[in-house]
């Protein structure tokens, strides 16, 4: 059935964590997530843990559990649950894992992997969705996310390497520099794709020897990743 559009809005503003809210997680995770075949226990009991309405704009704070992508201002999506939870159980998180994640957006993902992993940086392009990140993960208890604003396409060099990169845009193809802070033994996920029909999830392994292999999971759809733009010169 097709369902109509949310309006867009302000940013969000501080919300509670009612038990209406939980109730509707807990539908989320068993309606969406584990029907459509989400197994791994953490991963679940992160999704029925994070607030995802709290990473959302307040308009569409009714639409905050449905099994869709809802959009966050300036041309960004909040993924779908199913999809945030897919990915997340491809990175395959464990408790002592440093975590990338390019494409910050909500900060809701982020939240969903410092709920799995030991630490998480972050990097938005869009400026004032990273202040407006760093802003709702404090609120909702996850200050230790580091958020930068910046390009996603060069990493964060000094932080590397990285047990897990997640890339929640899609790039033509994954930047060879993201694969290089994968650290041995780590894995990337990410969407890859020049269009939205020709998106796919790609998961990116890297052996202790450093040899790299790929493998595919499903068709999907993202925003294009971007690069930030070169300043102009005088």
């Amino acid at each position: 059935m097709h369902r109509p559009e949310p309006p867009m809005s302000s940013p969000p503003s501080p919300a509670v964590d009612s038990a209406q809210h939980r109730d509707l997680r807990l539908e989320m995770v068993r309606s969406q997530l584990q029907m459509q075949g989400i197994k791994k226990r953490e991963v679940l009991e992160a999704m029925r843990k994070v607030p995802r309405h709290q990473f959302v704009p307040d308009s569409i704070r009714p639409y905050a559990y449905r099994d869709q992508a809802l959009p966050i201002g300036f041309g960004a999506t909040i993924s779908q649950p199913y999809i945030v939870a897919l990915m997340t159980e491809l990175l395959d998180l464990k408790p002592w894992h440093k975590v990338l994640e390019i494409g910050t957006g909500s900060g809701y993902q982020a939240a969903i992997l410092a709920e799995l992993a030991k630490a998480v940086y972050s990097i938005e392009i869009v400026e004032e969705l990273a202040i407006r990140a760093r802003r709702d993960l404090a609120a909702a208890g996850y200050a230790r996310v580091q958020v930068r604003y910046g390009d996603g396409y060069l990493g964060w060099p000094e932080q590397a390497p990285f047990d897990r990169i997640m890339i929640t845009a899609a790039p033509p193809s994954i930047p060879e520099a993201l694969i290089e802070q994968v650290a041995p033994g780590g894995r990337l996920v990410a969407p890859e794709g020049a269009s939205p029909q020709t998106q796919q999830l790609i998961i990116v392994d890297k052996a202790r020897d450093g040899r790299v292999s790929r493998s595919t999971s499903i068709p999907v759809i993202f925003v294009p990743m971007v690069p930030k733009p070169a300043p102009v010169k005088p």
